[in-house]
């Protein structure tokens, strides 16, 4: 693991944690898939506490399979200067920033955005905006009535992307029945896929138990993704 400092367009710093492969076993795999595509991670709501720790466990296990994962604290949260927005709208800047800065750096194939909770719609609303993203994967996107209240202005710009989609909820969720999950995505632009956790809340995937599950569910969609 490494941490760096990156800089967004309007001067916050925001802390990055970078999770490279082992050297070891299957050391030969996972020297081809690191330089495939760079996984990105986006913490929830930073304003109910959320930091680029409850990502960890996701980060470590994708890095595990091969390819490098980044973790990072949007504006004021953990180490990250400036101040956090209610609707994530300067986030998206934040989100940017980070990948353009493991574009010029790591100069992987691509970059897939993760985004978990608050930080689906966030991640979402910068998706096309970086040329190098060539995919998306939501965790537990709040599409419900009361969330759309601070998200709703995040929907129309991953609803609308033609980059390759993957919702994965659970059937429990708090913030979104699966019907508002897929009245949303049925006109939605592109390859978009859904995977249902039969009887998972909205905060039990931020946790530890679902860690091994989102990291397979993450690797297998890198690996549908056009080479």
């Amino acid at each position: 693991m490494e941490w760096t400092t990156v800089e967004a367009g309007d001067g916050a710093k925001l802390s990055v944690r970078l999770f490279k492969p082992a050297q070891g076993e299957a050391a030969a795999e996972a020297a081809a898939a690191e330089e495939d595509i760079a996984v990105v991670l986006v913490h929830p709501y930073t304003i109910l506490g959320g930091v680029q720790g409850l990502l960890r466990g996701i980060a470590e296990g994708v890095a595990r399979r091969g390819y490098r994962a980044v973790t990072f604290d949007m504006r004021g949260a953990g180490r990250s200067t400036g101040r956090a927005s209610l609707t994530g709208s300067t986030e998206v800047g934040d989100v940017v920033a980070v990948c353009r800065w493991v574009a010029e750096n790591l100069n992987p194939r691509g970059v897939l955005l993760v985004g978990s909770s608050a930080g689906a719609p966030i991640a979402g609303s910068a998706v096309d905006k970086v040329d190098q993203v060539v995919g998306y994967v939501s965790i537990g996107y709040p599409f419900g009535l009361m969330a759309s209240i601070l998200f709703g202005r995040h929907h129309n710009a991953i609803l609308k992307s033609e980059k390759p989609k993957l919702f994965i909820m659970g059937t429990k969720d708090g913030f979104t029945s699966v019907k508002q999950l897929q009245n949303k995505l049925k006109n939605a632009a592109g390859q978009v896929d859904t995977h249902l956790i039969e009887g998972a809340g909205h905060f039990q995937m931020e946790g530890p138990a679902f860690d091994a599950q989102m990291v397979d569910l993450i690797v297998n969609f890198i690996k549908s993704l056009p080479q």
